[in-house]
């Protein structure tokens, strides 16, 4: 069951991380007081906050931005923000914790980055609002909370002012098409090569694209995708492991648990028929690991 937090309205850790590309890990909402504020620095999430009352102020990258009723601010991975509520009109806001590879670009489609940190639909605002209340509502549904982001995306995306052009459209189609060959390919012995020349890309330039795009490197994404396919297979419990080591792309099942337990810290026999809601939390300790700075 998702995990409650005392101390705001309402607040939940669910980390559904069961679709391929958009991961929910938290959501609540809050009814501030007068000049509540916060600061973060978030490791390999970003926040959205939807305003439903009230106005504030955010500041990142040395500029401060006014946020009133029915806009949405951003709270970006690895960028120190702070945010405070207005002194006589605090405001009331849902707030959501997100993830995976193609949020960045899902949200730059809309306008909304850590340049741009406030968005303002020019229509749909209400409807936005009344997905983003359904989504507390069902908050115990992965698959339904996850669609209802999607669509509020895709409101988001249609009503934007700052809606991304042509230029921006040819690099995400790019990084969008190499997602979608590591997810078809994963389970065929491909390399980084194989990729940039399907793409008919140079390597190094496809890899700093997909870097800046999604936070990952290639090589990261698809190990990352390959273990979350072989923490899915084992929780099956139907095949062997050497089986699944095969399914999922590696030619021998010694450099396969390798991986996995570099991965997870635990072996891929350690973990056979593992409850999946504690398979998917293991992924996201994982996916921590990986993405954080090496010291």
């Amino acid at each position: 069951m998702p995990q409650e937090l005392l101390g705001c309205d309402f607040c939940k850790f669910v980390n559904y991380e069961d679709s391929d590309d958009f991961y929910l890990y938290e959501l609540g909402t809050n009814k501030c007081e007068p000049l509540y504020s916060y600061e973060h620095l978030v490791k390999n999430r970003i926040i959205i906050h939807f305003v439903l009352s009230g106005k504030g102020i955010i500041r990142l990258n040395g500029k401060q931005y006014d946020v009133g009723p029915h806009q949405i601010f951003l709270i970006p991975q690895d960028t120190r923000t702070f945010y405070q509520a207005d002194a006589k009109d605090p405001w009331e806001y849902i707030w959501f914790h997100i993830g995976g590879p193609k949020i960045p670009l899902i949200l730059k489609e809309a306008g909304l980055t850590a340049e741009h940190p406030v968005y303002t639909p020019m229509a749909c605002a209400n409807k936005i609002e009344e997905l983003a209340k359904d989504i507390l509502a069902n908050y115990t549904r992965q698959y339904y909370c996850v669609g209802t982001l999607y669509k509020i995306c895709d409101y988001m995306i249609e009503n934007s002012k700052l809606k991304q052009g042509e230029d921006y459209d040819t690099t995400l189609l790019y990084v969008k098409n190499v997602i979608s060959y590591i997810q078809l390919k994963y389970s065929e012995h491909i390399k980084i090569e194989n990729i940039a020349f399907a793409l008919g890309l140079n390597r190094s330039y496809l890899t700093r694209l997909f870097k800046e795009a999604t936070g990952y490197s290639l090589q990261e994404y698809l190990l990352t995708y390959r273990m979350k396919m072989a923490i899915k297979l084992l929780s099956e419990n139907k095949l062997s492991v050497s089986e699944i080591a095969e399914a999922v792309g590696y030619t021998d099942t010694f450099t396969f648990s390798k991986a996995f337990k570099r991965h997870f810290n635990q072996s891929p026999s350690a973990c056979k028929g593992i409850d999946y809601s504690i398979a998917t939390g293991m992924l996201g300790v994982a996916r921590a690991n990986i993405l954080s700075p090496k010291s």
